[in-house]
């Protein structure tokens, strides 16, 4: 059972850094006030407000406590009348998830299927008593409630006072409810919708095994795994005879105590009982979240990560040894690799014997060697799948906006390599050969929200620069006198708008950024009121347009309070701290349009980045500011050059998983010679194979500032896989286990990081024929479909 134990509220990562920034300065006037709260770039439209999907924490918001967020609220308001993202903390099994995205449900009663609502609900919501209070339904009526999930299908909700969580309830899938007569009757023997349900599909006589998995809410990845294992013949054979029943281990610590295995042979049986089009695996979904709490609830995982669990849970639920010995390990010590390997696979058998270990499991070489004493450590390791790596390109390709000096150029979209290690020198370099301009004038930033949200230094890493980041070079100015010093200006772009201020309660003007920022380099001698005046009208004409002479332009008359305070910060030079170089009214005076209604500049020393506001009137922005003409960019040819993916061999990644390779610093050996721990060589190979060969293949690489998918092309054979080249056990008889394999499964992953669909490939054990399986839908595959391999099986003549 699951419990809201309290709250925490949605917050838009970057305007967090930015305001952790400001209150590290303490300066209201500088380019790090974060402003209004402003959660834009997490909603997938701001009419109904819905988040984006698979947002990610820390990457792509934070979480608050409530107290905080209320402080926040009260310090800056909130931009657009945006609703406050409040999300629940739920209890659940053995972990506290912060809800971020709610479960949206369909509503309706059986006598009245036309009124659907919508709602929200937490995952430790009762349904029932949400619905009898959603239908003004007395809370003691008898009632039955039935989910229908998108493919049309339904089922009856055994018990009525599960949790959604508990339901496996998720969103877009509909909730009906129908209350018993006061004759004892139902209104009917089941809801009219269920007519294509799973339950009347038992007249289908398909071929057995053929047959789809229904979508419970991003669980593809659950149901490629599931295929991919349904469709290993030694496995299924086992689970369909119901040997299983006289090995499940109920008294096992490790184990789930059979309820794993159990739900799995419920899968397997209906999938091969050739009578259902799909099935819907809600069961088995509940008991893998109750026992590993890293699936609950319905955010996408991988389906290696599934398959690792579930064959783990397998083995452990069907685990034939019921008490298990210590056995101390031992380590070789110059004896023959036969002697030792035989000893590690014997004492790893008298732990664990079950038909996970008869299918998936052989055996590893691990040889450590120690950098300053040459200590060689030789061990013996039972695996069950081999995760293998894909050669990682040096390169990376990154796509930048080229901001030119012509004032009149659009913006330039340019697609660059780089190198993958390198520094922002190297794309400055490698921008400059499609722009000749010198890397020397360049400078790179990263913008957000109509602000620098980081302006970089050329030594700095290019891994602290994510894919999805704005970024923009701009070119600098040659300037003449380079013995003065020069400054680097930001200038932002300010619309004038009415707010109320929350922390007094009264009304106040504040202003909000527009547009793109740019940067120029000055000299400190030229920032005078007049040559920074001509320099911003001047890098603006493109989208600023200069009033006709003839043109009348109304002045507004400020207030005197406002115009006092503003002489008093009046001066003619710079120094430290911040700074109002000429006076509000002079501006009016001077401004040709009438449309800069404030210039101010500060500089604050080196921790901050000096820069200038230009404060727009709205009447004025609307007539001389061309936002279309200011959101145009042009592509570069390179933009047009399709990337090509690159072709690896499978046996290439093998090779690269048997290769020597250094510890890292988080992850030592222990030398029992040096007494410490030691930064060693290692090196995998195999010993021995199992009758079926679990490869993963690694597309998934993550550094400390970078998470991308390796979108290779592997390539790899359908039939006869060798291993024997990198066997160090050589086969001697037809008793020794088989080295050339034949591919019987595949789970494939679409799309990236954060977003994506698995769909498997799988050829029936009975018919020999291929497959391919997404989510409920099942058909017929050509065996040149097959692109990524994740499980192959030995072969059989």
């Amino acid at each position: 059972m699951c419990v809201c134990v309290c709250c925490r509220y949605v917050v838009d990562r970057r305007w967090f850094e930015q305001w952790k920034e400001f209150v590290e300065t303490g300066d209201q006037n500088s380019s790090s006030f974060p402003g209004q709260i402003d959660n834009t770039e997490l909603f997938e439209d701001l009419d109904s407000y819905h988040l984006k999907e698979r947002l990610v924490e820390n990457e792509d918001f934070v979480l608050v406590p409530a107290e905080a967020w209320h402080k926040l609220l009260a310090w800056y308001g909130m931009v657009d009348d945006q609703p406050p993202l409040e999300r629940k903390v739920v209890d659940l099994p053995s972990t506290l998830k912060v809800e971020v995205y709610p479960v949206e449900i369909f509503l309706c009663l059986h006598s009245n299927m036309e009124n659907v609502i919508t709602a929200q609900f937490s995952r430790a919501d009762n349904i029932r008593e949400a619905m009898c209070q959603a239908f003004s339904v007395p809370p003691g009526s008898e009632c039955r409630l039935w989910m229908k999930s998108s493919d049309s299908s339904c089922e009856r909700l055994r018990n009525v006072h599960m949790s959604v969580l508990d339901a496996c309830l998720s969103s877009g899938m509909t909730v009906i409810m129908e209350t018993r007569n006061a004759d004892g009757t139902w209104p009917s023997s089941r809801p009219q919708i269920m007519r294509n349900s799973v339950e009347d599909q038992d007249s289908y006589r398909g071929q057995a095994g053929v047959c789809g998995l229904t979508n419970l809410g991003n669980t593809c990845f659950m149901n490629s795994a599931l295929q991919c294992l349904s469709n290993t013949p030694p496995l299924t054979e086992y689970f369909l005879r119901t040997s299983y029943l006289e090995e499940l281990n109920f008294t096992n610590p490790l184990g789930m105590k059979g309820e794993i295995a159990e739900a799995y042979a419920d899968v397997i049986k209906q999938m091969w009982s050739g009578r259902h089009y799909s099935v819907v695996p809600r069961v088995f979904k509940t008991k893998v979240g109750h026992f590993a709490s890293q699936f609950l609830g319905y955010q996408q995982h991988d389906s290696q990560e599934l398959l690792s669990f579930l064959l783990d849970g397998l083995h452990e639920d069907l685990n034939r040894v019921k008490n298990k010995e210590y056995i101390e390990l031992r380590d070789a010590n110059g004896r023959p690799d036969q002697e030792v390997a035989e000893e590690a696979w014997r004492n790893h058998r008298r732990r664990n014997d079950s038909v996970i270990v008869d299918t998936f499991h052989g055996l590893f070489k691990s040889t450590l060697v120690c950098p300053e004493c040459h200590k060689v450590s030789v061990t013996f390791d039972p695996f069950c799948y081999l995760s293998v790596p894909l050669p990682v390109s040096k390169e990376r390709v990154m796509e930048v906006f080229f901001v030119s000096l012509d004032p009149y150029a659009k913006p330039v979209q340019h697609r660059v390599v780089v190198p993958k290690a390198g520094k922002v020198s190297d794309l400055c370099t490698a921008l400059s050969e499609m722009t000749n301009v010198p890397p020397t004038r360049m400078v790179v930033a990263d913008v957000f929200n109509h602000r620098f949200y980081k302006i970089y230094n050329t030594e700095e890493s290019l891994s602290c620069i994510l894919d999805r980041d704005d970024i923009f070079v701009y070119e600098l100015s040659v300037l003449e006198e380079q013995q003065e010093e020069q400054v680097l200006l930001a200038l932002y772009l300010r619309e004038r708008s009415h707010y109320r201020d929350y922390g007094s309660g009264s009304s106040s003007y504040g202003t909000t950024l527009f547009g793109h920022p740019l940067l120029l380099n000055v000299m400190r001698s030229s920032c005078s009121r007049e040559a920074l005046y001509n320099l911003f009208l001047q890098r603006l004409a493109r989208y600023v347009r200069p009033p006709d002479p003839s043109e009348e332009l109304e002045e507004e008359e400020e207030e005197e309070d406002e115009e006092e305070e503003l002489d008093k910060t009046q001066t003619n030079g710079i120094s430290d701290g911040i700074i109002l170089f000429c006076s509000y009214k002079y501006f009016f005076t001077v401004c040709l349009i009438g449309s800069i209604i404030l210039i101010s500049f500060l500089f604050t020393g080196s921790a901050a980045q000096p820069y200038v506001a230009i404060d727009w009137d709205p009447d004025m922005k609307k007539r001389f500011y061309n936002e279309n003409e200011a959101e145009k960019y042009v592509k570069h040819a390179s933009m047009e050059v399709p990337q090509q993916q690159t072709t690896v061999q499978l046996q290439e990644c093998i090779e690269l998983f048997t290769t020597v390779e250094t510890l890292e610093e988080e992850n030592p050996w222990y030398c029992p010679v040096c007494k410490k721990h030691q930064l060693a060589t290692k090196k995998l190979d195999l010993w021995s194979l199992p009758e079926v060969v679990i490869i993963h293949l690694k597309r998934f690489s993550y550094t400390k500032f970078t998470r991308e998918k390796l979108d290779s092309i592997v390539d790899f054979p359908l039939r006869d896989l060798d291993f024997s080249g990198c066997l160090l056990r050589k086969t001697v008889s037809s008793e020794e286990p088989p080295s050339r394999y034949d591919l019987i499964a595949v789970s494939n992953h679409y799309g990236g990081l954060r977003d994506g669909h698995y769909t498997s490939y799988a050829r029936n054990k009975d018919n020999g024929q291929w497959y391919y399986f997404d989510d409920s839908k099942v058909t017929f595959a050509r065996e040149d479909q097959i692109m990524v391999s994740i499980t192959h099986t030995s072969q059989t003549d």
